[in-house]
Parts: structure tokens; sequence; C-alpha cells
């Protein structure tokens, strides 16, 4: 996998799991838990997203 392609799964799955904390945050009967879950999922994924990004800026 290049790393645009690469790149452009995380950001897929970056919008992915925000839609899925917003529908997770309209239902008062979602744990609040699995919401921090979700939105440290998101970070860690953004934060793989600055490290590739760092990456390609160097080559």
């Amino acid at each position: 996998m290049s790393l645009d392609s690469h790149l452009a799964e995380l950001q897929r799955k970056h919008v992915d799991l925000q839609r899925e904390i917003d529908d997770a945050m309209t239902h008062p009967s979602v744990d609040e838990l699995e919401i921090v879950k979700l939105k440290r999922r998101k970070l860690a994924i953004k934060d793989e997203m600055e490290r590739l990004k760092d990456v390609q800026t160097r080559h």
C-alpha cells in the first residue's frame, strides 16, 4: 500500500469515527465510556496521519 493510499484510508476511518461519535452522542442511552474510547481511537488515527505526513514531507 502506498503512503498516499494509506493516508486516504486513515482519513476515511477518521471521518467514519466522527460520524459514529456524532451518532452516539445523539442517543442518551450510549455509555460515556464508549464515546471516550471512540474519541481516543479517532485521536490515534489523527496522530498516525500526522506522523505519515511528516515522513512524506521529508522525502
